[in-house]
């Protein structure tokens, strides 16, 4: 497995698992895909829920969610503990504490199992995916979605919530410039 290192923010040791930066990568994809990975370490990227799971099931880590909205504010939420249940689970999502300055935006899907637009597993009667434009941990259907569509400026519109949202930070109707999600153990903290 190949990983994009962070070794200078925060003590360094950070594993990044998803960047958004550019829209160069569509994020509206299948099951296999979120399963296995795409896109670019150096650039917008989806490392792969398989070994997002395998990672985080070899020890304890913690994951932090760093933000950039389209005038450069920045934010961030931090959850202490991070892990993916195995796919017999559709790698349901395990969070601990939240901390930050961006709002908690992602407890409300803890305990939500993966879906995307070919493997449905949200609460809703309908498909969360397909509304919002990417593989996510919905719930009914989501406070997030940092993989909708990269819309360029931050507002947008459209009948769904299906760009790159935070909604504590800056509203569901408003796609997030930069996001970097990022995991770090935390053995030996």
């Amino acid at each position: 497995i190949q990983v994009w290192c962070d070794q200078e923010y925060d003590g360094g040791g950070w594993m990044v698992i998803q960047r958004r930066q550019d829209g160069s990568v569509n994020f509206f994809t299948t099951w296999q895909h979120y399963k296995n990975g795409f896109g670019n370490l150096e650039g917008e990227h989806w490392l792969g829920l398989e070994y997002i799971h395998l990672l985080t099931r070899q020890g304890s880590y913690m994951l932090r969610v760093l933000m950039e909205d389209w005038s450069g504010r920045q934010a961030q939420a931090e959850y202490n503990t991070f892990a993916l249940e195995p796919e017999s689970d559709f790698y349901r999502l395990q969070l601990g504490k939240y901390q930050g300055s961006a709002g908690d935006s992602l407890s409300w899907h803890n305990g939500r199992q993966f879906t995307t637009l070919d493997h449905d597993h949200d609460a809703y009667s309908g498909n969360c995916a397909h509304y919002q434009k990417g593989g996510w941990w919905y719930n009914m259907c989501a406070h997030s979605n940092l993989n909708g569509i990269w819309y360029k400026g931050g507002h947008y519109r459209s009948r769904y919530q299906d760009g790159v949202y935070w909604a504590e930070f800056r509203g569901g109707a408003y796609s997030i410039h930069k996001v970097v999600m990022m995991i770090r153990s935390t053995q030996g903290s």
